[in-house]
């Protein structure tokens, strides 16, 4: 799907048990770890995620944890490009549930020419494709 907009993505998750801490709520950790999942499935949807898996690390996240999650919720993760570098790619992202916002947050990555290497710059149909892809087809968990 192509209409100029950023790429972007929503992908559906479910809380489970390792996902929770005593309290029975989700771990902080889980949102991040469900944010590179979205990643992940964009990437994959724009075709290229086996050329820079392993080289993209993050740099920078950051969070608001706004409501809690609790075992078996769903949840909507959407990520969106918010900026592309020369570099870097700087992603937004909200997770959802039960109606309302849970997470939001800014997290950035910066391609590098191997694992463990330097920055390298995006080719330009990287570029493209992050700038322009749109919104791509969800990762929905079947019904039932």
């Amino acid at each position: 799907m192509t209409d100029d907009q950023p790429a972007s993505i929503v992908v559906q998750r479910r809380i489970e048990w390792p996902d929770t801490d005593a309290s029975g709520m989700y771990h902080n950790t889980a949102a991040f770890r469900f944010i590179e999942v979205a990643e992940t499935a964009l990437l994959d949807r724009l075709g290229f995620v086996h050329q820079i898996y392993g080289r993209h690390p993050r740099v920078h996240i950051e969070a608001d944890f706004m409501a809690p999650l609790r075992f078996r919720d769903l949840v909507d993760v959407e990520l969106t490009v918010a900026k592309v570098g020369r570099t870097s790619i700087h992603y937004d992202f909200e997770m959802r549930s039960n109606g309302g916002a849970a997470v939001r947050g800014k997290m950035v990555a910066v391609l590098m020419d191997g694992p463990g290497g330097r920055p390298a710059e995006w080719s330009e149909e990287h570029r493209r494709l992050f700038e322009t892809a749109g919104r791509q087809a969800p990762e929905l968990l079947a019904k039932g």
